[in-house]
């Protein structure tokens, strides 16, 4: 059975989660580091437990090994969103630089769990480059792309191509817009979520046509997310296999053209651990090793 760390899309076999427990800690913790961190308002922490418990359950009942980042009160809040911190290749994994002050403790935490487990490392981003997880999705085995935003800078991208072109990485640079800023939660995976190697779902009126096109000549169906989904995080869907999506709850349009294009759809409640921190399933997770079929 060969595995790869290179897909958004293949069958999930190990993953990596911080719980909402180990991340928001406390109504306390949540009250003074909410605001802060551009949290839409404030999540309520009992709510968030059992909303987390919901998708943690979902994922252990597909079968995937899940491994968890411990507690580290060096991190705030927006450690539950544990995709950003690192990327997952099969060389090693790649320990981010984030472009989010509140974030900067995340990827030593992370990185310390890697190495006490034994798995291995290709590199870090270094200051001045910045990258976050959000920023990157593998479109095939053999190509990687990378948004340019306010949270990955092109010095974090030169960075990046440096560990993977020597490997025979292709790697794609997505020019984003400023859209709300550079305050707000903006990634490459805000606007792509790759569900089959033919299929992604996507908002196109904030994708870049150059990106769009690429996108088309690779022969991949795109499902367009309405404008009164979007914010409700309809783009951001998890393949935890091959059109076997998770997302949040409350983006039914999205929901039905996923499931005519021949998808299984699980949707979660998220209102506290997703919505109001701007983190859906891609954000929550980091997804480590996929089975090529």
């Amino acid at each position: 059975m060969k595995k790869t760390h290179h897909s958004e899309y293949l069958r999930l076999e190990t993953l990596y989660l911080k719980s909402a427990e180990s991340s928001f800690y406390s109504e306390k913790q949540l009250s003074n580091q909410w605001e802060e961190l551009q949290f839409i308002s404030k999540p309520n922490f009992n709510e968030s437990l059992k909303e987390y418990q919901a998708f943690q359950l979902f994922l252990a009942n597909k079968n995937i090994e899940l491994s968890f980042f411990p507690e580290d009160k060096k991190t705030w809040i927006d450690s539950i969103y544990c995709r950003d911190a690192s990327i997952a290749t099969d060389f090693g994994m790649i320990i981010c630089n984030m472009g989010k002050k509140g974030r900067v403790h995340e990827p030593k935490a992370q990185l310390e769990v890697y190495q006490k487990n034994d798995i291995d490392i290709l590199g870090e981003i270094k200051f001045p480059g910045t990258l976050e997880g959000g920023d990157v999705a593998w479109l095939d085995l053999n190509t990687l792309a990378v948004g340019h935003t306010y949270r990955t800078n092109e010095e974090g991208i030169r960075q990046l191509k440096s560990l993977l072109q020597p490997k025979g990485i292709e790697v794609i640079v997505v020019e984003l817009p400023h859209y709300k800023g550079k305050e707000d939660v903006f990634h490459l995976m805000s606007i792509l979520s790759p569900v089959d190697k033919n299929l992604a779902v996507v908002y196109s009126p904030l994708m870049p046509i150059k990106f769009r096109n690429e996108l088309l000549q690779r022969g991949i169906q795109l499902i367009d997310v309405p404008d009164g989904e979007f914010e409700s995080m309809g783009c951001n869907v998890l393949a935890v296999a091959p059109r076997d999506c998770l997302m949040v709850d409350g983006n039914p349009i999205t929901k039905k053209l996923l499931e005519n294009a021949g998808c299984q759809v699980f949707s979660y409640k998220g209102r506290e651990i997703s919505v109001k921190g701007g983190g859906g399933p891609t954000c929550l997770t980091r997804p480590m090793e996929r089975i090529i079929l």
